[in-house]
């Protein structure tokens, strides 16, 4: 009876480490589902930060507002712009029109204001009350920092998402650098840094490790997420386009890899 004894506690404590160990196919999707969402919020703000970024740099920054202003003019007709001094207040949508911008169909109300416009120095802040593009809305702030040496863009956010479909919601920060990819601005960015927010699961925390992102897709189609869990678990996230359509995941915790795939609407399958 001992030893029975032994042999059944002892069972229960591998079960018992299995279970914290492994990852779950649930938990597999639930990471893949918060990071698609995060990766939809930054693809958003992105694509409103880079139409505020057509004007001569070392210029006046009231210069550098008006250059903004005819630019989106003349990219969302859509759009009703207030200018003050250096800031622009924009609605989108406001009038009839084109209001679609690298693959967004854009609404609600964003601020831009260029507080330095130096050579060594361009600082731009941004603010966002309920910026959707149909699929996510998100309301916060960024600052957006750049030169004329260093096209990079090192982007500082406060932000609250909501995915539209189902209400799922995240309000984190993150500290990112964004760089164009090779085809250019227009396909999309590269992106490194980091970000964290809390939804009501719990705390996430995500390490962005030299990742493709074009304005289009749901989720990267390079590089490599590494996303701290509230379930305890750190969680590899690798993406690898399949398609046009379609992008490979593969989620890897401890010894488990499970392959997902993920499409531009955002709907997620087992490969």
């Amino acid at each position: 009876m001992r030893t029975l004894g032994f042999a059944l506690l002892w069972m229960l404590v591998v079960a018992a480490g299995c279970r914290v160990s492994h990852l779950t196919s649930e938990e597999a999707r639930e990471s893949l589902e918060e990071s698609s969402v995060a990766s939809q919020a930054e693809a958003l703000t992105a694509a409103s930060v880079e139409i505020s970024t057509d004007f001569t740099i070392g210029e006046a920054v009231q210069n550098a507002a008006q250059q903004i202003r005819s630019f989106v003019e003349s990219q969302l007709p859509c759009a009703e712009i207030t200018l003050e001094q250096a800031t622009l207040t924009i609605e989108y949508g406001a009038r009839s029109g084109n209001c679609v911008y690298r693959g967004h169909s854009l609404s609600g109300t964003h601020v831009i204001s260029v507080e330095s416009n130096d050579e060594h120095d361009v600082i731009v802040q941004h603010s966002w009350d309920g910026l959707s593009n149909g699929r996510v809305s998100v309301t916060g702030e960024a600052t957006v920092t750049w030169s004329l040496e260093d096209r990079s863009r090192h982007i500082v956010h406060e932000l609250t998402w909501t995915r539209l479909s189902d209400g799922r919601t995240g309000v984190g920060t993150g500290n990112r650098t964004q760089t164009a990819l090779s085809g250019g601005i227009a396909e999309g960015i590269e992106v490194d840094g980091t970000r964290g927010w809390e939804t009501d699961r719990g705390r996430w925390d995500l390490t962005i490790d030299h990742v493709q992102m074009r304005w289009i897709d749901p989720v990267p189609q390079s590089g490599a997420y590494v996303l701290e869990t509230p379930f305890d678990k750190t969680v590899t996230l690798s993406f690898d386009r399949l398609d046009e359509d379609s992008i490979a995941v593969t989620a890897s915790s401890g010894d488990r890899n499970i392959k997902l795939k993920i499409n531009k609407l955002g709907l997620i399958s087992r490969q």
